[in-house]
């Protein structure tokens, strides 16, 4: 049996194949060697999928897509693995981008994207990565992502570039003012989770323009800063993730105004995994 697992920032799902059949799939949280240390890592993949997991010493193959999976991480990952499914003599730790074009496109080539908490974007030939632009955080740049779409709304927010009705809306149905996202985002940990999860808020008031406009404007910086740059616009764009899927509509719309085809858009990419 093979155990597939797909982690971004916010959650993981680890999924049993057999076969090609799904016998059994489970969610948990998120997981990143360059964010968690070793034993926080050791814990989530024994709370949250060795003690779910029936049949865990059938597990003889696993392929593990994450964030942050790249050089020395990968071992650690690997030995993480082997350590809590010691039948599995087959470990395959890969980039969650990699992950993303395996699903998006198989084995044919494209342009994949990342657009969740984070993003990332990769010019695929149907069997690796021949060139990334690094996302480089969302601090840095992530733009297209849950996280900076939560800090582009914040700005313009608190800065008076949206109707008061927005931020009338935006205290009454959170209780959030200034100084509590001041707190969230730069005392507390996990800030790019928080600022992600007002996404929630901005999709549910996307009739008002200038919320749709800058739903627009994020996605269009990301194909600026990061799509356009493989100058392949000859080929297909596909995207995966909450953010991309949630705001489909507005993807579209900024892709084809950039000239780019958006043709396949998934919200998680362990089905195409699956199938992979």
């Amino acid at each position: 049996m093979r155990l597939i697992a797909d982690s971004g920032s916010t959650k993981t799902d680890w999924c049993v194949v057999d076969d090609g059949m799904e016998i059994c799939r489970v969610t948990g949280q998120g997981i990143n060697p360059f964010q968690q240390d070793e034993e926080t890592i050791r814990d989530i993949i024994h709370n949250d999928v060795v003690h779910r997991l029936k049949d865990v010493y059938l597990i003889d193959e696993i392929c593990f897509y994450g964030a942050g999976c790249r050089d020395r991480m990968i071992c650690v990952l690997e030995k993480l693995l082997s350590n809590a499914f010691d039948k599995a003599d087959r470990i395959e730790v890969c980039s969650d981008m990699l992950g993303a074009a395996r699903a998006l496109f198989g084995g044919s080539e494209g342009i994949a994207c990342i657009l969740g908490t984070g993003s990332n974007s990769c010019l695929y030939d149907g069997k690796r990565i021949t060139a990334n632009v690094p996302p480089l955080g969302y601090i840095l740049g992530d733009e297209g992502s849950g996280a900076v779409l939560g800090r582009l709304f914040v700005n313009a927010l608190f800065k008076g570039l949206l109707p008061d009705e927005i931020r009338y809306r935006f205290q009454e149905e959170t209780g959030y003012d200034q100084a509590y996202i001041i707190n969230k985002v730069y005392r507390e940990p996990m800030a790019n989770r928080f600022l992600a999860g007002l996404s929630v808020f901005i999709h549910k008031h996307l009739d008002n323009k200038e919320m749709k406009d800058l739903v627009i404007r994020n996605f269009k910086n990301f194909f600026k800063h990061n799509v356009m740059m493989y100058r392949r616009q000859d080929l297909p764009v596909s995207a995966v993730g909450s953010i991309a899927f949630y705001y489909k509509e507005e993807l579209e719309e900024a892709a084809m105004s950039l000239g780019y085809k958006l043709v396949n858009v998934m919200k998680s990419p362990m089905d195409g995994l699956i199938k992979f």
